[in-house]
């Protein structure tokens, strides 16, 4: 038994660690995003990173569930997880180049209150009063950092909260995917489809790459590729409530980042609002994990 909750608490551990390194590549990825935003069209940007990701991908998902991971049983599903994501990618993308990148990614910490009311709403799954709490909580916190109305007000401070939505589609998507395929197989065809939908548009609107930035663009799609990667490691070592609370450490990097290369530095509101956001979205987490989906709470 000691030996056992040793085990448990060394998962836990290596989970943690996984989710914080892995947090922390997605928010380098963010950041040379945002600086590439200044001379080249999102779409562009995000083409490249995937045409860059993809044989990572592939070798990571042969890597870890061998040829099988290669296969799709529903490669619909795929496309449309590949639509919702792109235009989650492009409308976060397109914010970075408005905001200041801790803003932008405080309010796209907004989404697991976007799960848990669509789910309620729209999939007519049960949630009882104290989860509703916590999503209007989590929507006072985006108020807070958002502010309509206020001389501060900024009409892009929007586009994250909309990503937020995309991504809780694409999040709550993952049930269309056949159960037999496993969570390489979904980050490979993600990725797939991100690069082959881009590559539809991206010709009209492409941009000659100088030299100098062909270092960014790797690093987009290294990081890129090595957080979801990561992330979905710390996952498969240990429960969702462990772990999902360290993915709001990206404000950390977010904040760090924004302040050494654009000398951006968030209200004190802003981190208010963010404070509330994480809040809810935490208690939305650990709700779950303690009474599961389908029960009355």
């Amino acid at each position: 038994m000691l030996f056992s909750a040793a085990s448990a608490r060394s998962q836990a551990t290596v989970g943690i660690l996984l989710m914080c390194v892995g947090i922390a590549s997605l928010s380098i990825s963010d950041a040379i995003a945002k600086a590439l935003t200044d001379g080249y069209p999102v779409l562009q940007i995000l083409f490249i990173r995937n045409l860059i990701a993809l044989p990572f991908a592939v070798l990571i998902a042969l890597k870890m569930g061998g040829v099988g991971a290669l296969r799709s049983y529903r490669p619909t599903a795929h496309l449309l997880r590949g639509v919702l994501w792109l235009l989650a990618a492009m409308i976060f993308f397109t914010s970075l180049k408005h905001l200041d990148i801790a803003e932008a990614t405080a309010l796209v910490f907004v989404a697991p209150v976007f799960i848990t009311a669509i789910s309620a709403l729209f999939l007519k799954e049960t949630v009882g009063w104290r989860r509703w709490l916590a999503v209007l909580t989590g929507f006072v916190g985006v108020l807070i950092v958002v502010r309509p109305g206020a001389g501060t007000f900024q009409s892009a401070s929007v586009l994250p909260v909309i990503t937020a939505v995309f991504y809780a589609v694409l999040m709550i998507s993952a049930r269309w995917v056949d159960p037999r395929e496993s969570v390489w197989t979904l980050m490979l065809y993600l990725v797939g489809a991100g690069a082959m939908l881009s590559a539809i548009f991206v010709p009209f609107l492409w941009v000659s790459v100088q030299a100098e930035d062909i270092w960014m663009f790797v690093g987009i799609a290294l990081f890129g590729t090595a957080g979801i990667t990561l992330i979905t490691q710390a996952f498969r070592f240990a429960p969702a409530a462990a772990v999902a609370p360290f993915e709001y450490s990206a404000l950390i990097w977010a904040t760090f980042l924004g302040w050494f290369f654009w000398n951006e530095i968030p209200d004190m509101l802003t981190y208010i609002g963010a404070g509330v956001i994480i809040l809810s979205g935490c208690y939305i987490v650990f709700r779950e994990q303690q009474i599961g989906e389908d029960t009355p709470n």
